[in-house]
């Protein structure tokens, strides 16, 4: 097949068009894919002037939305035939007679587009024809959407698309936790080859070709409008935007690596959680408290690595020194203020700091362009052993949110092994402005796809002040104590401004950012401890390798890299960044979690943060930042390979960013391995479909992932274990539990099976929204009382509903208080529990205390229900006319990046994008 597909590109270079493209692969019907709501992203004046004056769309802007929202609908029932129907063919080249268009902005690349969906497919004379050809595409699909991220991840956003609240937050949110300098993003591509040789060289030359084929469609569009964005004029740049540099590479990776592929930093917010506890129990009680919420290695967390398929232990707390931590004083806690003057329209935006509130959603609650799913991406694989046609069985993808264009793209990359480098084949989605590789997707006879993994890779460490002159520290001194050397502490400063723009009319203002950066870190507050000022800063193994994992990637796109299972963990372990990956070929299924795990300092707690002494640092650190020093900066000792969760041919794997595997330890940002997780629907279907000698089909797979996408994790789980509680009731009470039984009963969903626009089992649906906050409350807050159930949610809130807030996500149920409800009513309930609490929290142990607790809660919920207009207040819905409803509350919104918007579609707790993979 590879010959197939690169043997026709291989041709002497010449005129425009003079490389063959890509023959299509007419192998079958195995590799299929969907990514709403459609390629174009790219509206010019003319276009955007039509959308807004009589609703016409540009070509392929949405005819990937009805297949995405067609499976829903067909859910359950779906058979073969259904594959075809709601994933899109993910073939290599375009079939005969469906060519579009044809061209070739470089003598050393052809693209051609397809009819139906506008997928471009890139076939390059040498790799380095096609890198020139997807920063083209991109530029042609994506260019404003690019320019705004490129922005973000330096922390302009305000200044580029105005000064909304919501693009101040994501200007704060990224100042505080990834400053850099022009000229450290530049070091960041010089040192690639001084750090990976030859690979690291082949990257440089990639990143180059692939700027400037962005840099040929700008020039383009500087003479052509009709081949630039209209959103240009809205933000009062009508002449497009300024050329882009391998440092944009850099500081979009920065963004991206910071929201999806990270984990830890917590350390100081679970302090003080811990604080709150001992100050409710008592030292030894209120650590138990701690340890039940911390949920750090629950026994019954469902894994994705087996029990019995390998051990993987991390941050094993045996060994830990109490002397490494550094709780911060009660009451001393003074975060960092990144934002140090504004003026005009500045007020304060509200922007948390995420090392007190790792749970808060920047923006979620803040009108701006960007905003996030706090958890994202789910992944089925079957192994051939389990399949009706003996051949694996993957349906994955990477939940990112929904955007208009949507903020992944596509393209397929063909070219030849040539002096410019090793041969590219891989067809799939990345995100744009670092997709000079294919991120998740598949390439000659293999597929592969990513969930955010999570693990620890930020640690905190508390630094003490000193005065740089000499004298008496505090909390406001500007030096610190390193390895016996009182350091000042380096200022970096951002300031963005804004004047009002149709497109945002925030009238004219203007804030100053500002970092701190300690040799351990950034700066996200100051306290102190046993008296002794500190500064409490956050340490990333990736901060300064934020695209090291393209070498990674680079891996996955190249056919001679890539030939079995093996080869495909052996490339993953080349990214940095912390996620849980998932490959299918014709024989196997496998899985790797990547990420540079540290290898911490003998004794070094990792649950809280450490003194910032050599002894807890992480082995073989080194900070520096010295532009004139050609060694790896901020670089350190990583666990090897075979410390990684791994496995090949597990009789099936799921994911949907829960824990990896046995004794792999939650990071401290991560309160929700509980007992529960939203990975269990998943399990559950599988399991069902594969159960003696039952075998399961591509649909099958697809039907198991989209049955649970539709499923109520609180009633599915947690919800018969109250109904229990409460056995039978008399009148109103006794009407709500038998709604609620029959609604969890007929598989708890929030859908509309029928198609009248309504949810069966509506008012069931409406009793448990009303209710669960008030049953949370009910269960734990006498126990726990106010100031620590308040603080733990700082950790990990009660509830993540499909509404996120009012942002409309459409990612659900990834953390919550689930686990803990479930494990401590089972345990009242006289049920089998591994790794019981250290005391049951509902009715202090009381049956009948609870229940009464439970049915004053429910009382006060069936109320509310009775008016849905105040329980389903939404302002999107209000637009459109259905306030008031939970089928518009629970709805998925595409958020605008530019003038051009979606309608809402039903909401589907599933990825934004989808494979669907049966490889033959």
């Amino acid at each position: 097949m590879l010959c197939l597909l690169l043997c026709a590109a291989g041709v002497v270079a010449g005129p425009a068009q003079a490389v063959v493209p890509q023959r299509y692969e007419d192998v079958g019907n195995q590799y299929r894919n969907v990514l709403p709501p459609g390629q174009t992203g790219q509206v010019n004046a003319l276009e955007l002037g039509a959308f807004l004056a009589n609703g016409s769309r540009p070509p392929h802007s949405d005819d990937q939305l009805s297949l995405y929202t067609g499976i829903l609908e067909a859910t359950p029932g779906l058979d073969k035939r259904d594959i075809d129907r709601f994933y899109k063919d993910a073939s290599f080249g375009v079939p005969s007679g469906e060519v579009a268009r044809t061209y070739s902005p470089r003598g050393d690349v052809v693209i051609q587009r397809d009819r139906r969906y506008g997928v471009p497919h890139i076939t390059g004379e040498t790799r380095a024809g096609a890198m020139f050809g997807a920063g083209y595409i991109t530029a042609e699909d994506r260019l404003f959407f690019i320019d705004i991220l490129r922005h973000v991840g330096r922390a302009q956003l305000s200044s580029f698309a105005g000064g909304a609240p919501g693009n101040r937050a994501m200007d704060e949110a990224q100042w505080l936790a990834t400053p850099y300098t022009e000229s450290e993003l530049q070091r960041q591509f010089d040192l690639a080859d001084e750090v990976y040789g030859d690979r690291g060289n082949q990257l440089q030359r990639d990143a180059r070709n692939y700027i400037a084929g962005i840099n040929a469609y700008i020039a383009e569009a500087k003479l052509n409008p009709l081949k630039m964005p209209g959103e240009y004029a809205a933000i009062l740049q009508p002449l497009g935007p300024e050329q882009f540099k391998v440092t944009d590479i850099i500081a979009t990776g920065a963004l991206v690596a910071g929201i999806f592929g990270k984990g830890g930093g917590a350390e100081l917010g679970s302090a003080l959680v811990l604080e709150d506890a001992r100050a409710r129990f008592g030292n030894k009680r209120g650590m138990d408290v701690w340890e039940d919420f911390r949920s750090a290695e629950d026994p019954e967390a469902p894994v994705t690595v087996h029990p019995g398929q390998g051990r993987f232990p991390y941050q094993d707390p045996k060994g830990t020194d109490r002397r490494s931590r550094a709780l911060p004083d009660r009451g001393s806690v003074r975060p960092h203020e990144v934002v140090s003057s504004r003026s005009g329209a500045a007020g304060a935006s509200g922007v948390p700091n995420k090392a007190l509130a790792p749970g808060v959603d920047i923006g979620s609650e803040l009108e701006g362009l960007l905003d996030f799913p706090k958890g994202n991406s789910n992944a089925l694989l079957v192994s051939g052993k389990e399949s009706r046609s003996g051949s694996p069985l993957a349906v994955f993808g990477p939940q990112v949110g929904y955007f208009n264009p949507q903020i992944l793209i596509e393209q397929s990359m063909v070219a030849p092994a040539s002096a410019s480098g090793p041969a590219i084949a891989a067809r799939g989605s990345s995100f744009p402005g670092t997709n000079l590789y294919v991120q998740l997707g598949r390439g000659d006879d293999y597929s592969w796809s990513a969930t955010s993994a999570g693990q620890d890779i930020v640690d905190t460490y508390a630094v003490e002040l000193c005065e740089p002159g000499g004298g008496r520290a505090s909390l406001s001194s500007m030096g610190y104590d390193y390895h016996g050397r009182c350091l000042p502490i380096e200022v970096l400063e951002r300031t963005n401004s804004w004047v009002p723009t149709p497109a945002d009319s925030t009238p004219p203002g203007s804030e100053t950012l500002r970092a701190e950066r300690t040799r351990w870190g950034i700066v996200q507050a100051r306290a102190e401890v046993d008296g002794r000022p500190v500064a409490y800063t956050s340490l990333r193994t990736t901060y300064n390798h934020e695209v090291d994992s393209a070498l990674g990637f680079s891996k996955f796109n190249e056919p001679d890299t890539i030939d079995n299972a093996r080869d495909y963990q052996s490339a993953a372990n080349d990214i940095d960044l912390t996620f849980n990956w998932f490959y299918i070929d014709d024989k196997d299924i496998a899985y790797f979690n990547s990420g540079d795990n540290p290898v911490r300092g003998k004794g070094a707690d990792p649950n809280f943060p450490v003194h910032a002494k050599r002894r807890w640092e992480w082995r073989d650190w080194n900070p520096t930042l010295r532009l004139n020093e050609r060694s790896d900066p901020f670089s350190e000792r990583q666990a090897p390979f075979r410390e990684h969760p791994r496995v090949i041919n597990q009789r099936y794997l799921t994911s949907w960013n829960n824990k990896q595997a046995r004794d792999y330890r939650a990071s401290d940002s991560n309160f929700g391995y509980s007992s529960l997780y939203r990975s269990q629907p998943l399990d559950d279907r599988v399991k069902r479909r594969i159960a003696g000698k039952r075998k399961m089909g591509l649909h099958d797979l697809a039907e198991a992932m989209e049955d649970a996408a539709t499923v109520d994790l609180r009633a599915d789980k947690v919800l018969p274990l109250a109904l229990r509680v409460l056995r039978d009731q008399r009148g109103s009470r006794g009407r709500a539990v038998r709604e609620l039984r029959r609604w969890s009963g007929d598989g708890a969903h929030r859908r509309d099976e029928n198609g009248d626009g309504v949810y069966e089992h509506r008012r069931a649906i409406a009793l448990l929204d009303a209710w669960w906050p008030r049953w949370m409350q009910a269960q734990f807050k006498p126990e726990l009382r106010s100031a620590l159930f308040d603080r733990i949610q700082s950790m990990i809130g009660l509830d993540n509903a499909p509404n996120n807030h009012g942002s409309h996500l459409g990612s659900a149920y990834q953390d919550g208080w689930y686990g803990y409800a479930s494990k401590d009513l089972r345990t009242l309930l006289g049920r089998r529990v591994r790794g019981e609490y250290s005391r049951v929290y509902c009715g202090g142990g009381k049956l009948r205390r609870c229940r009464s607790a439970l049915e004053r809660s429910l009382d006060v919920a069936i109320k509310q229900a009775a008016d849905p207009a105040r329980l389903y207040d939404d302002e999107q819905c209000a637009e459109v006319g259905q306030n008031g409803t939970p089928e518009c509350f629970d709805s998925i919104f595409f958020r605008p990046l530019g003038g051009v918007t979606q309608p809402n579609i039903p909401w589907q707790n599933r990825p934004t994008s989808q494979q669907a993979i049966e490889i033959k």
